[in-house]
């Protein structure tokens, strides 16, 4: 199969294509266009199949990682939304939990009432009410009502909806009725029902979801709709397929009908490719750690498995969302970041960015803001002749100038300055990974970095080397790694039910018969994608806790459902439970909460590389230049070697200190440090593995 993943960054546009017949892999790069990032998306599929002479006709598919869901979010930039919902319940989306975001500031910002995904004025109330536990009518639907709340919605202008009933978990008959409804009204509405979306308990997480897909919804739908007619029009009759939030692809139509799956979907796949690369070196315990021009996006990785965002923890922008979803967090520290000093005289880099217009000032492209990108221009760790494989060259000049301009301001000369760019951004990024392992329970001295993104090779050695990390691991594409991370997943459907059942009364036909009808579900699912029932997998989790607390455990279910399986369940929950706080409580209620099946198609992927390595370095070696160190506190320009990574000959601890330059990224080796290279392409940067040997040579220097 002949598949090309596409990666869109707030800067660069990233591809790369696989033949999984014939193992060949080919990258390509080329600059965003935020205005209209389908167009970049077309014309760099159409600029790589010219590349490597690919007749069009000849891709049989595309998969793309979007954030077009997750720009509209964070930049408030939806859709006027709607909503209908029971009488009396028309701010469960304003008020929320009654929960403060920041329990002691007096200034904080709480986003669904600043920024409401349904303003107050179009959400409107009609009767109706299912109770629980099993979502029995107690009050009959006002179907004028809703026809009554759709006219006026319609009249407003409104043309994205969301139905939100009370309970419509058990029973979605209400919601599905309401959604007829107001499709007879408004023919051309977007329109999204909470069940749909997500069939789980806590109402104002599910509501704000939906509120979330109507706000997002249309922009997706039409971005999406629009992507697979020029790919049509361009000559291509591939398949498109989106990145899901889960980890997995999805169809368009799936995404047009769900655009709230999208919301991570570009950094999952960065978390999906850095597993891939970490299972090549036999590497199972991962930090990922993509930084591209704008963010850095940071992923756990523990024995293979990625972590999943619990209820508590999956949140975008501020707004809870309860959609499966691999945990990723977000900082805005990247190679575009912008360094500043504030009102109150800090020094400070990010999360304001140069983005991909102007962009960094050594671009070239009218930048006047200092930058990381600059900085590092600066420092002499990006090399101004191989920057893109050559096709971009860095106006140096420019970095030192606006590098100077932040010098003054600060006091400090401009070496200094640069430093302490990376310095500031460096720690910000060492602070994001502590509170996803240290504050978790996890000792980063345990993981290896992946480091990936155009940025996440020259920012990750001293980020890891403040952590205590003892490697960091750099793909063979680094600049490319999510692009080849949508190559390597499977079309995944996941179902979630609420089912309350407790183990003091545990009702195991019912719970059984819930389980399987989501399997049939999933199934159905997959084979309306095409899928033999042979080439599919399905897994089983459910999310458990004690009676009376707040939140839950994921814990991975027996698929065989007897009594054997739930007494499993139980165990595995009591000792993770241990595992995770440290205590557990024998003897107490437990309660499962809900229950998940996953369902895989599984799908030709790309396979991965080899390297058989150059003669030796002097053949790779294509340049050397001064790179500032920092050497017994001082800031000393050190001759440094450039090597070309394609022709690097494997080896195991190569003393640095080393530039090594590929199409898409540099790696930056200190002289304290050493690397090796693998057969399977992996770089491996052995973090301060000649801090002794090092300090010893500049004495001798010195004598």
């Amino acid at each position: 199969m002949r598949q090309i993943g596409v990666d869109v960054g707030g800067t660069f546009t990233d591809l790369a294509f696989s033949d999984t017949e014939t193992g060949r892999f080919e990258i390509h790069k080329l600059p965003s266009t935020p205005d209209d990032p389908s167009r970049a998306v077309i014309d760099g599929i159409n600029q790589l199949c010219a590349q490597i002479d690919l007749p069009r006709a000849a891709l049989d598919k595309v998969i793309h990682g979007t954030t077009v869901a997750t720009n509209a979010i964070l930049e408030y930039d939806g859709a006027e939304a709607g909503m209908i919902t029971n009488a009396g319940f028309r701010d469960i989306v304003h008020i929320g939990r009654h929960q403060r975001p920041q329990h002691y500031s007096i200034a904080q910002d709480i986003p669904w009432q600043s920024r409401p995904l349904v303003k107050r004025r179009f959400r409107k109330t009609v009767g109706g009410r299912l109770v629980p536990p099993f979502g029995a009518e107690l009050e009959a639907l006002d179907e004028a009502g809703v026809r009554t709340a759709a006219e006026e919605l319609r009249d407003a202008g409104i043309r994205s909806i969301a139905i939100c009933f009370l309970f419509s978990f058990l029973n979605n008959a209400h919601e599905e009725r309401a959604a007829e409804i107001v499709r007879e009204v408004i023919p051309d509405a977007f329109v999204t029902t909470s069940s749909s979306v997500t069939q789980q308990f806590r109402e104002f997480e599910r509501f704000t979801t939906n509120a979330m897909n109507a706000f997002v919804g249309p922009k997706v739908r039409t971005y999406v709709q629009r992507l697979e007619a020029a790919l049509k029009d361009a000559g291509y009759g591939c398949d498109l397929h989106i990145m899901a939030s889960n980890g997995g692809i999805a169809t368009a139509q799936t995404i047009i009908d769900n655009p709230v799956l999208t919301l991570m979907s570009g950094p999952a796949a960065g978390v999906i490719g850095g597993a891939f690369v970490g299972a090549a070196s036999k590497r199972d315990r991962l930090i990922t750690f993509d930084v591209g021009g704008t963010s850095a996006d940071i992923g756990i990785v523990v024995d293979g498995k990625y972590a999943e965002a619990t209820a508590r923890d999956t949140e975008i922008a501020g707004y809870p969302v309860l959609v499966p979803m691999i945990d990723v967090h977000t900082i805005g520290a990247g190679g575009g970041s912008i360094a500043y000093r504030d009102k109150g005289g800090a020094f400070c880099v990010g999360p304001r960015s140069a983005g991909a217009r102007p962009g960094p000032a050594a671009y070239g492209h009218g930048g006047t803001s200092p930058t990381v990108t600059d900085a590092n221009v600066v420092l002499g760790r990006l090399d101004s002749d191989n920057f893109l494989g050559q096709g971009m060259r860095l106006d140096v000049a420019a970095a030192q100038r606006v590098i100077g301009a932040l010098a003054e301001t600060l006091g400090l000369d401009p070496l200094e300055a640069a430093a302490g760019v990376q310095t500031v951004v460096n720690a910000n990024m060492a602070n994001l990974i502590r509170t996803r392992t240290v504050q978790k329970g996890l000792d980063p001295r345990e993981f290896t970095l992946v480091a990936f993104g155009g940025g996440g090779p020259l920012q990750a050695i001293e980020v890891a080397d403040g952590l205590g990390i003892p490697d960091v691991l750099i793909p063979p594409a680094p600049g490319i790694n999510s692009a080849i991370g949508l190559l390597t997943t499977d079309i995944r459907y996941d179902e979630v039910r609420t089912t309350f059942e407790k183990s003091t009364a545990f009702d195991l036909p019912r719970f059984a018969g819930i389980v399987r009808g989501m399997a049939g579900l999933v199934a159905a699912s997959l084979a309306r994608d095409g899928f033999a029932p042979e080439a599919t997998r399905t897994a089983y989790a459910a999310d458990l806790r004690y009676e009376g607390q707040g939140y839950e455990l994921r814990v991975d279910l027996d698929p065989g459902l007897d009594a054997a399986a739930v007494t499993r369940l139980f165990a595995d929950f009591e000792a993770l439970h241990e595992a995770e706080y440290g205590k557990s409580f024998p003897g107490n209620p437990i309660e499962v909460v809900n229950v998940r099946v996953i369902g895989r198609g599984l799908v030709p992927k790309f396979r991965g590389l080899t390297h058989a390595g150059g003669p030796d370095f002097d053949a790779c070696r294509i340049g050397a230049k001064p790179v500032v160190f920092r050497r017994d506190g001082v800031l000393t320009p050190v001759d440094t070697p450039i090597y070309e990574r394609r022709g690097l000959p494997l080896c195991e601890g190569r003393p640095g200190p080393a530039l090594i330059v590929q199409k898409d990224t540099t790696t930056y080796v200190r002289p304290e440090d050493s690397f090796t290279v693998e057969a399977n392409g992996n770089l491996i940067v052995h973090v301060n593995a000649l801090a002794g040997t090092a300090a010893a040579l500049r004495a001798a220097e010195e004598a």
